[in-house]
């Protein structure tokens, strides 16, 4: 932001808001009309460096960020909605704190403030064509039909054995090393679940690679799988390990996990006995495969949009804004080259992509 708009930031009364995510809400009415409104509430995240993120019809959300150390994170979600001429302006507090020090309710006026700054600029006849130009936007009147596309790359039937045999692989030496790290006790609750579901989502992803298999439902179902087999695993490696390091007496694997459960699970000096050791491994699943599936949805997002050139996902987009269904847009692509139909669904899944990477985008 210029100097002028952080005196401006300053100068706003803090309104201070507690809450597991803190926020502040407030709102204004005008005259002007949608398009013309979030014309111009365009201009004001443009000016604040506000970064939006979603769009739809009465709605537009952006966050703001900022940069510390050499890393940007974002600090606030800020959604402005319109209904019929009543606005409401919400700020929402990204991190994990519970207190806001009044920093949503600042956003909130900032914004307010510059709207109503850049709206008095704007006269009736300036706001008629302010319209048009945003009904142009929206309608992508201004894309440029193009003669040619680039041409497909050649064509990968998509086959899931890659993934299954990768995440099968991985799982197994995931296994391996978190049984020696617990038989340590250094294990570290959340960040090895987040670590191993990184290493699991990063795996699956070179599966896709390599077989050009994207159907999130059947991925999900070998996360689930991987999921089970490192914890399964893990316990298996824990008992050959104790048994070959300690010179134990052999006892069967079941034995064994019988007696781990009749010494229940220790923390530090107080000792939670056997439902706690379950539900410790109930905990270990679940954060696993949660943060597994976070991931692996962002990889396959990101692989999605990738694998097709940006101006052929640009080209079916248009068509579908100018209202052209699926077959009419499949015929269009195959005029421009992309006629096999493996091409044009990987197309529509790039424009899912988007949308879903949208939609990502505005998780808290």
């Amino acid at each position: 932001m210029t100097p002028e708009l952080k005196e401006l930031e300053r100068q706003i009364i803090k309104k201070h808001k507690f809450g597991f995510t803190p926020k502040y809400e407030s709102g204004f009415q005008t005259c002007l009309s949608e398009k013309a409104f979030f014309a111009i509430t365009n201009q004001v995240f443009e000016k604040l460096e506000w970064d939006i993120i979603y769009i739809d019809e009465h709605a537009v959300e952006a966050k703001r960020k900022v940069k510390s150390l050499g890393i940007t994170q974002y600090t606030e979600s800020i959604i402005i909605s319109y209904n019929y001429g009543s606005i409401t302006v919400k700020s929402e507090s990204l991190g994990s704190e519970m207190w806001d020090n009044g920093r949503n309710s600042k956003r909130v006026h900032l914004f307010m403030l510059v709207f109503q700054d850049i709206e008095k600029n704007y006269n009736r006849e300036d706001l008629k064509q302010l319209e048009k130009e945003q009904e142009s936007i929206e309608n992508w009147d201004n894309y440029i039909i193009p003669k040619e596309l680039p041409q497909p790359k050649n064509v990968k039937k998509p086959t899931i054995i890659f993934v299954f045999v990768i995440g099968i692989l991985i799982s197994i030496i995931l296994a391996f090393l978190l049984a020696k790290i617990s038989i340590t006790g250094r294990y570290i609750i959340f960040l090895f679940e987040f670590l191993v579901g990184l290493a699991l989502a990063f795996s699956i992803k070179q599966g896709i690679k390599l077989g050009n298999y994207t159907n999130l439902t059947k991925l999900k179902y070998i996360l689930i799988l991987c999921t089970l087999i490192i914890f399964v695993g893990t316990q298996i490696f824990e008992y050959y390990i104790i048994l070959i390091e300690n010179n134990f007496e052999k006892i069967g694997f079941f034995e064994f996990m019988k007696i781990r459960l009749q010494q229940g699970l220790t923390i530090k000096d107080l000792n939670i006995g056997s439902i706690g050791l379950i539900i410790s491994w109930i905990i270990q699943l679940f954060l696993t495969f949660i943060f597994g599936f976070l991931f692996l949805t962002r990889f396959l997002i990101n692989y999605l949009i990738k694998r097709v050139p940006q101006e052929v996902t640009e080209f079916a987009y248009y068509l579908i804004i100018k209202g052209k269904d699926e077959h009419e847009v499949r015929k269009e692509l195959t005029y421009l080259g992309w006629s096999d139909e493996i091409s044009q669904n990987e197309v529509f899944e790039a424009i899912d992509g988007i949308q879903g990477n949208n939609e990502l985008n505005r998780t808290r």
